[in-house]
């Protein structure tokens, strides 16, 4: 009888209605309608292509089963697609038109339509296919005995053709492994365009033949050999992924220079030498756009890296160039009296034009920064909008006046992963806000935007961390339709989906606890974790200003790396707060005191851990403070006892100073609201 209850159960639970808030889906497609019924998965499900596609889609098509069969465990029998048609009985079947082109406005639509016995992805290209078998494995649902497919139909595109990911390998280097389970994250959340910084202050990482010194002097051994560079280009490609390369030019050329210091800007008696910087922050190293030398060297520089890269965009940077080696310079001050040049401005307009036929000669668009756009800057450069309120700018204002002046642009402003904001300030952060008003030629020319991973604060163990999950939310920002903006529901489809991206490789959550285990001396890291969940890393640029405190060789392995953007029991924590402000009920009291009573212990926990692991140390002021906030606050909120209130505001202070474990507490501002 158990048997037939549990039979009738399983059988209950697979023909439910599925509800589209049970869905995790992300980017939310543009379109969905769920119906009745589910498709069910067995050992002899299979797929078949059918169409004119590119070969990338027999790859993204094994990839899909080798994925679902790892995730249902189901043995499935099709081993490896390899051309079209040759399983035309099988249950999937994906129609491509035409070969899909790595390009800037191709079209990525597709449509994906699930039946009780069969499913079905039609697309114009094998682009827009890709994208529907991510879709498809993310409507993978199971009750307690099987796995299945919610009958629905969904039909999909992008909003904007731009969805971008920036990796800085030049501060600190990312190896080859880093960057492809990081392009395997991307296509799992459909973003198309791989911005790869390769050379800056701190590092040159491209290996050029014609030009060893660069490598030799510049680069610590670390570096792209040219065979990473094109199998990474071809990784990428293989999802759908456009790769943009960056030489920072002519500022942040501190690593050029050391190779090449004949073609900087500084004067001096003697040999003029330039070296790699250690720390991170603006540097004076600029090269000399009067010198032909200059353009030489960088011509046959273009002449080597773009056949590595056959995407139609080359970013040359073009920010943060002080200008200070220009000034003290006096043959480039008078260049600048000889050809009408009447400022800084108009003497890198004057260096970005020389460029672009050098580029244009590989059929390469040039791109950079916001500050090349000028009122002498050719309309086909594309503007990448960066600055805001901490640069003294309107926040994203350099894209609408792009956009205004008739330039294609790119927005990375609000996008700045790095500043371990908070998941929410990403995601509301919209490239064409309603307030702003365009007409259609000008959206038009609104790519769409780019997360920017500065990599001061990263290496490989904590690189991931930094980029996900809080990407997958801009990701969607950039694919969905703009009114799809719900926090509540985003958070929920989150948790799911950031264990799907530990599935890809993705280190994110696994490598916390190898942080953890170092700062506790591989003991028990239960009361750390705890910790780190109600941490945040300072935010902006508080954990290095000036970067000075942390250099190129710093330690990254700290209670600060463990810790993320979005605190998780913080977000609980502050819940429970809210709940109990509206409604004092007993029930909420314990909620909130719960946390505390937790709190307390934790902090004891962390102090005998601290007997044997000196990285605990740091930690222990934080602790405490928060340890003797929440005895107070119990107090109050139990009535017991009467609280000192002076003590309490002096204990809450001590809450949010900065703490020499370089992270801020994420319950202050719930703390504070309690004690009012």
């Amino acid at each position: 009888m158990k048997y037939i209850l549990m039979l009738l159960f399983g059988s209950f639970v697979s023909n439910a209605q599925i509800t589209t808030e049970q869905l995790n889906l992300m980017p939310w497609p543009q379109n969905i309608k769920l119906s009745k019924g589910t498709f069910a998965l067995s050992k002899n499900f299979k797929v078949n292509i059918t169409g004119n596609p590119n070969p990338r889609v027999f790859l993204g098509a094994t990839n899909f089963v080798r994925r679902l069969d790892g995730r249902t465990g189901l043995f499935l029998e099709q081993s490896f697609l390899t051309k079209v048609n040759e399983s035309p009985e099988a249950e999937l079947q994906i129609n491509c038109v035409r070969n899909g082109k790595i390009e800037i406005n191709e079209d990525e639509s597709y449509q994906l339509i699930i039946t009780s016995n069969k499913i079905s992805i039609n697309a114009p290209n094998d682009l827009g296919a890709l994208h529907g078998l991510e879709t498809l494995l993310q409507l993978l649902q199971n009750n307690n005995t099987s796995f299945y497919f919610p009958v629905v139909e969904i039909s999909d595109s992008p909003r904007f053709t731009w969805r971008g990911l920036m990796i800085d390998a030049a501060r600190h280097f990312q190896p080859v492994d880093v960057i492809k389970r990081n392009l395997d994250a991307m296509a799992s959340m459909k973003m198309n365009v791989f911005h790869w910084h390769l050379a800056d202050d701190q590092g040159w990482r491209i290996q050029l033949k014609n030009h060893p010194k660069l490598t030799e002097l510049s680069s610590d051994g670390y570096f792209y050999t040219q065979d990473e560079i094109k199998n990474i280009v071809k990784y990428a490609d293989e999802r759908g992924i456009l790769v943009v390369p960056e030489i920072d030019v002519p500022g942040h050329a501190s690593a050029l220079l050391t190779a090449y210091p004949e073609i900087g800007s500084k004067v001096g008696e003697g040999k003029i030498t330039y070296e790699v910087q250690r720390n991170s922050g603006i540097f004076n190293a600029t090269l000399d756009p009067t010198n032909p030398k200059t353009y030489e060297i960088l011509s046959s520089i273009f002449d080597e890296v773009c056949p590595l890269f056959p995407g139609g965009y080359f970013h040359i940077g073009g920010d943060e160039n002080n200008g200070k080696e220009w000034n003290a310079n006096p043959e480039i001050q008078q260049f600048k009296k000889d050809n009408n040049l009447a400022n800084n401005h108009d003497l890198q307009t004057y260096f970005n034009m020389k460029l672009i036929p050098m580029l244009k000669k590989h059929n390469k668009k040039l791109m950079g920064w916001e500050e090349i756009m000028t009122e002498n800057m050719s309309k086909d450069a594309i503007i990448h909008a960066w600055r805001g309120t901490n640069e003294g700018q309107e926040a994203g204002g350099a894209l609408i006046k792009a956009a205004k002046s008739g330039y294609n642009t790119v927005l990375s402003n609000g996008y700045y992963i790095d500043l371990m904001l908070g998941l929410e300030s990403h995601y509301l952060n919209d490239p064409l806000p309603k307030k702003i008003i365009l007409s259609p030629e000008e959206k038009a020319r609104v790519l769409g935007g780019e997360a920017a991973m500065w990599s001061e604060l990263v290496t490989p163990l904590n690189i991931d961390s930094r980029i996900w999950p809080r990407t997958a939310a801009i990701a969607e920002r950039l694919w969905s339709n703009a009114e799809v903006n719900d926090m509540n529901s985003l958070r929920k489809r989150l948790k799911t989906i950031s264990f799907r991206l530990e599935e890809l490789g993705i280190t994110h959550i696994r490598n916390k606890e190898v942080i953890l285990r170092n700062i506790s001396n591989n003991q028990d890291t239960r009361a750390l974790n705890d910790f780190s969940n109600l941490c945040e890393p300072l935010k902006n640029y508080k954990r290095n200003g000036g970067g000075k405190k942390y250099r190129m060789h710093s330690p990254l392995t700290l209670f600060a790396d463990a810790c993320n953007s979005d605190a998780s029991e913080a977000l609980d924590f502050n819940l429970a707060v809210n709940a109990y402000l509206a409604d004092k009920s007993k029930e909420n009291k314990v909620l909130v005191t719960d946390f505390f009573k937790k709190w307390i212990a934790m902090n004891s926990d962390l102090i005998a851990l601290s007997a044997n692991a000196p990285l605990v140390q740091p930690l222990l002021p934080l602790s405490k403070s928060l340890s003797d906030v929440s005895e107070q606050l119990f107090l109050l909120m139990d009535k017991k006892q009467k609280v000192n209130q002076v003590l309490l505001e002096d204990l809450l202070e001590k809450c949010n100073t900065r703490s020499p474990a370089d992270v801020e507490l994420a319950v202050y501002g719930s703390l504070k609201n309690l004690s009012q």
